[in-house]
This record gives structure tokens, C-alpha cells and sequence, in this order.
């Protein structure tokens, strides 16, 4: 019995009848959701309901059944109305290089346990240190998000800059990072994981755009140089999550080099602008960044979660993580083929496949063209915005992140406040349309995040005609 139910588990036969079902089903769901066969983009269904659900499903469902109650109950990233979240609409081909990459399921701490997709991994980052504009010295490695790569830069910048050796020594001196107060919460979470605690997170103000305000540099460094914290790395935001606004690369490039600080860019987000010569000008100054994030599962159509890091001076890469492993990763010089020596991960999955895989079957120019829609329909929102009495920009996009309010003349903020919450609770309930929300200066935005490229100026009209009218339905 006990070979019987392994053989089952493993045969290839069950898996080729499921598979070509399974692939019938998505390229269904593919058709439904592109061409808006289906009308929602959510079947909302409160988290006690969702709960209840699945808990039955283990014990009564049917098995054949797992994939389509999947489709059923999950977001449809693929439809022209998802505007939320910061997540891709996958190019399809990825979802076979994925499959590929559970089924081999090649580990990659070393050479030897994935030749072909470390290869891979190295011919991708390189292709990507030359665009950002690094020079032959450059290199970097694909890790499992941006909030794993944004720590890995921010432990590398210490061990490259900081006067004091934390990672051998332990904490013994006050060091710190100078971010912007709009820069993304991870971040934050990797300064206090590194044990720099409130004070070594030195947050600069933004000016009314929600950019940092770059002409408070000088006084906050001198401030926490006074203070007895050694400022080690500054952090540019490409662009803030929150609001689609990026810093001055330039400027804080010219400052980190003055002082002889780290500086890192964070374009988990904009990043992929590198591919595009109509928005590449929102990244001025990248090139002068010693690491930068660009998250491949973001706006490079990437299934999560798959980030590049990327150095500037790549020996810094090798330096992160000083460590005896000697049964897995050898002594030989700098191992730059056995990538656990890099990364926090050990094991992690084949993703260089996704990225090799559209550029060798599509080109850049597929990165250009949706980086390029995006933003564009980024920018055609917010004049829909500015034209229409009954909205309010919080700040003219950079970007295909979108942050705005329902208004009405007689209303005070705490109301607004209070109908533009109900709004977007109305508008997840009844599926039609995805959208978010975020709080900007104590004001409530919903925040809408461009992210399929067959989302047409029509649908925003709708989108904004939808908010109208579940804004006359509340009552306060």
C-alpha cells in the first residue's frame, strides 16, 4: 500500500491528464479575464466565510475541483479593472518556466545542485548591471523579494562602510541609515533587524510632492553625527510604495559620495524604468547607486517573488556573509559560482528561468512596452483627476501609482476622510472594480496602481463614475 500511493504520486501519466487540464483551465481563465468575459475582478468573501470554506474543503471537497475553487476565490490579477497592488499580471510563458522550476526543483546554494539556472541567474544580472549603467566590476544575484534584497544591500553597505565590524563583533557602536519618511516600510524593518534600532533610522522629511526633501541632508547628518550615530548608508526611494514619487537619485548620489556613505537605491518598484527611454529620466542618477533593487515580479510581469540586487562594486556581495560552511560552499577564490556564499537564502527556487525566458523569447522591448503603457496611463489618470470637480490628486503621478480623493464642497476631511473609506469597502465588496487605499498626512487616498497593460483610459472613466456613485449611497 505504501508503494502503491508513491507510485500514484509520481506518475507520469496522472500528471500529463491533469496537466493538459490544468493548462486548458488557465488558458480559459486567461480568455475570460483579459477580454472581460467575466465582469468581476474579486469574489469578496470575509475572512470567517473564506475560513469556514476551505476548512470543509480539506475534509469533503473534491480533489478534481482544487483548481477551479482556486479561480473561484482568488483576485484576478489578469483583468483590465485589478488596479491594486503592486503585483504583475504574468506573462504567461512564466508560468511554464515556474512549473519547470517546481518539477526540477534545483536548490542553487551550489554549482552543483543547479548548474544551468545559476548560469542563467549570472547572464541575467549581468544583462542588468549594464543597463543601470555599472561598469565591468559590477555584479548581483536574484533573492526570494525586495524586503530580502533591501536587508542584504543595507548588510552589505554596513560591512563595506561602517568603522565598526557588527557582524563579527556584535553591536558596539550607534550606527544609522538616512532614508525618507515616505521610503517603503521594509526598510525600516531591515534597519531595526539589524539592531539599529529608532534612533539609527534617520527619517528626512519630504517636501509637499513627497519627495525627500534633499536640502535637509546636511543638517541631519551633522545632526546624528553630533548625537554620536555613525551614518553609514543613504537610501533613495525609485519610487516611495505609497505614492509613486521618486527621489533625487543625483542629488543623494553626490551626497553619499562627499561623505563616503553607501548608497542604495530602492527600485523594487521603478526600477524596470531602465528599460524604457521615455521614463529612464525618473532614475537619473541610478548609475551612481553602489546597490539597487528592481523586483522582478513588479513591473517586469514576473510570478512572485523573484528581486535582483545588484552592486555596483561586486566584490561588496561576497563581503555580506563571512561564514564557515565548508561541506557545502569549498574555500576556492570567492566562489562566485556557489550562490549561497550571496544570498540569506540556502535553497531557493530556479527564478533566473523567468527572467532569461521573455528576454530570450521577446526581447527588452517587451520590459519598454510595460513600463511605458503604465506610466503613460499613470499620467493620463491623474489629468482625468484634474479635470473632474469631484477629485483631488494628492500629488501628480511620477509613475503608474496613482494616490487620490472623492470630494465634496460642504464636507470637512473627517468625513471625506470617513466616505472615501466606505467607497473603496464598497467597491472591494461588490468585486467590479480592485483598488486600495493608504493614509498620506493623515488624509484617507484611495491609491490605484496601474498594473495591466490592456487597462484603457475607458475603464478609468468607469472606475471614477463607480466612485460617484457609491459616494452619493453613504450616508454618514
Amino acid at each position: 500500500m505504501k508503494y502503491t500511493i508513491l507510485e500514484k504520486a509520481y506518475s507520469p501519466g496522472d500528471f500529463r491528464k491533469r496537466g493538459h487540464k490544468l493548462i486548458d483551465e488557465l488558458a480559459d481563465h486567461l480568455d475570460r479575464t483579459l477580454h472581460e468575459k467575466s465582469e468581476k475582478v474579486i469574489e469578496w468573501n470575509p475572512p470567517e466565510k473564506e475560513q469556514i470554506f476551505w476548512k470543509d474543503f480539506l475534509k469533503n471537497g473534491d480533489a478534481e475541483q482544487f483548481f477551479p475553487e482556486v479561480l473561484k476565490h482568488t483576485i484576478h490579477l489578469h483583468h483590465p479593472r485589478y488596479m491594486g497592488h503592486q503585483a504583475s499580471p504574468t506573462a504567461p510563458l512564466t508560468a511554464l518556466s515556474s512549473m519547470v522550476s517546481a518539477l526540477f526543483n534545483n536548490g542553487m546554494a551550489v554549482y552543483e545542485m543547479g548548474m544551468a539556472p545559476t548560469m542563467i541567474e549570472e547572464a541575467v544580472t549581468g544583462f542588468l548591471c549594464e543597463k543601470v549603467g555599472y561598469g565591468p566590476n559590477a555584479n548581483g544575484f536574484l533573492t526570494s523579494g525586495g524586503t530580502l534584497a533591501n536587508l542584504t544591500a543595507l548588510l552589505a553597505a554596513r560591512r563595506a562602510t561602517a568603522s565598526y565590524d557588527v557582524w563579527n563583533k556584535g553591536n558596539g557602536k550607534a550606527l544609522g541609515i538616512m532614508v525618507s519618511e515616505e521610503a517603503h516600510y521594509c526598510v525600516d524593518r531591515a534597519a531595526k533587524i539589524m539592531g539599529l534600532g529608532e534612533q539609527g533610522v534617520i527619517k528626512i522629511p519630504t517636501t509637499e510632492d513627497f519627495k525627500m526633501d534633499t536640502t535637509l541632508l546636511e543638517t541631519y547628518y551633522e545632526r546624528a553625527s553630533k548625537n554620536g550615530i555613525e551614518v553609514f548608508a543613504v537610501v533613495g526611494s525609485a519610487p516611495s510604495t505609497a505614492t509613486g514619487i521618486h527621489d533625487d537619485l543625483e542629488v543623494l548620489g553626490n551626497f553619499s559620495k562627499k561623505h563616503k556613505l553607501w548608497f542604495h537605491v530602492d527600485g523594487a518598484h521603478g526600477g524596470a524604468a531602465i528599460f524604457s527611454p521615455k521614463y529612464r529620466h525618473t532614475l537619473k542618477g541610478v548609475e551612481m547607486g553602489d546597490s539597487i533593487v528592481i523586483d522582478g515580479h513588479k513591473m517586469m510581469m514576473m510570478p512572485m517573488i523573484t528581486t535582483a540586487l545588484l552592486f555596483k562594486e561586486g566584490v561588496n556581495s561576497y563581503a555580506t556573509f563571512s561564514q564557515k560552511a565548508d561541506y557545502l560552499l569549498g574555500q576556492t577564490q570567492q566562489d562566485w559560482f556557489n550562490s549561497g556564499k550571496r544570498t540569506f537564502e540556502c535553497t531557493k527556487t530556479m527564478m533566473s528561468m523567468n527572467w532569461y525566458l521573455l528576454l530570450k523569447s521577446y526581447g527588452e522591448e517587451l520590459f519598454d512596452a510595460y513600463v511605458t503603457t503604465l506610466y503613460d496611463l499613470g499620467h493620463q489618470f491623474g489629468g482625468l483627476i484634474n479635470e473632474d470637480a469631484q477629485f483631488e490628486l494628492a500629488v501628480n503621478p511620477m509613475s503608474n501609482i496613482v494616490c487620490f480623493r472623492y470630494i465634496e464642497p460642504g464636507k470637512d476631511n473627517t468625513t471625506l476622510d470617513r466616505c472615501n473609506e466606505a467607497v473603496r469597502q464598497a467597491l472591494l465588496e461588490e468585486g467590479e472594480f480592485y483598488i486600495v487605499q493608504t493614509k498620506l498626512r493623515q488624509r484617507h487616498y484611495l491609491r490605484v496602481t496601474l498594473m495591466n497593460p490592456f487597462t484603457t483610459t475607458t475603464h478609468l472613466q468607469q472606475l471614477l463614475s463607480k466612485i460617484k456613485e457609491k459616494a452619493s449611497e453613504w450616508t454618514p
